[in-house]
């Protein structure tokens, strides 16, 4: 087959409150909010993009932040632990920063890497791993600058409830290399500089349970429409129904359930976070499709009020 997925696209996960997300993953983390949308399919309820400089695929994280919402379990069904790249000799700079704002981390070796660990104020399981060879992120926020700022996507642990079913999709039909077992890990690599890793964790878990605190899906690369609409085709034929193609405004969009119970997608690079907004503007308007538009007024007095701040500890 000459279709191979290139890494990680995005991740989208489940959380309470929207002003504590931007908090946490500008203000400490030092991510840029590149998009400020609502869930398509619930306006009331926003919808952040955070990523690098531009939001390049490889690099975004979003949330759909709902106070009503109940508590999730991580579990089998969903992508476990998300990781993030940063720049070799970084990591004692993350491990003060972590302390500075009292979040509690620890570290493990998996695969000879040395993994810093711990959780948003969701529960979100999130990881950092000093890497070469990924892009600089050029975006520096509060107390990241460029030098330590994140990269993207070091990669995903996944928690499958048929783990080598989903390590049979990544590599037979995703082209994703195995590069071997340790422990209780199956690693598979990609071809992308950052998203490429995937970790499949073999042992028993609980069975997930979706709320806030959980990822919702993880999305996967296509360089464009027609290669796309040849995963679509793909997947159809090997049985895993994905559901038509949809646009998102800023990339078109498939999802299907992998065996292991994991909701996947695939998304297209083009077009970017830049369609409706220049690159030195992002994420400073609330963004709509436009059939959502006429609703402004309505929708922006319904949204709680949020900003991107610099936090106390960096003042």
């Amino acid at each position: 087959m000459s279709n191979k997925i290139a890494g990680i696209h995005h991740i989208s996960a489940m959380v309470n409150d929207a002003q504590r997300t931007i908090d946490f993953y500008a203000g400490i983390l030092g991510l840029r909010l590149v998009k400020k949308t609502i869930n398509f399919d619930r306006p009331e309820v926003y919808h952040l993009y955070f990523g690098n400089e531009s939001g390049e695929p490889g690099t975004v994280i979003t949330f759909f932040p709902w106070p009503k919402q109940l508590k999730g379990r991580i579990g089998t069904g969903q992508v476990g632990v998300t990781g993030y790249m940063i720049p070799n000799g970084s990591m004692s700079f993350w491990e003060t920063r972590l302390q500075k704002f009292n979040i509690e981390y620890v570290s493990s070796v998996r695969f000879g890497e040395t993994y810093l660990q711990f959780q948003d104020p969701d529960g979100l399981q999130i990881e950092l791993v000093e890497r070469d060879g990924g892009p600089q992120n050029t975006w520096s926020f509060g107390g990241v600058g460029i030098e330590n700022a994140i990269m993207g996507f070091s990669g995903a642990t996944l928690y499958s409830a048929q783990p080598h079913k989903t390590a049979q999709l990544l590599e037979h039909v995703f082209g994703l290399e195995c590069i071997g077992q340790e422990n209780e890990f199956l690693r598979f690599q990609s071809k992308a500089e950052i998203g490429n890793t995937i970790d499949i964790k073999l042992s028993a878990s609980v069975r997930g349970l979706m709320g806030a605190g959980t990822v919702h899906h993880i999305a996967w690369r296509a360089k464009n429409e027609e290669e796309h609409q040849e995963w679509w085709s793909i997947l159809k034929e090997k049985g895993y129904y994905p559901t038509e193609i949809l646009n998102r405004n800023y990339f078109k969009a498939l999802y299907f359930h992998e065996a292991g119970g994991i909701l996947f997608e695939i998304a297209t690079d083009p077009p970017g976070f830049t369609v409706d907004e220049s690159t030195e503007n992002l994420g400073e308007r609330l963004m709509l499709p436009s059939w959502l538009d006429p609703k402004r007024e309505e929708l922006e007095e319904l949204l709680p009020p949020i900003e991107v701040r610099v936090l106390e500890g960096d003042k």
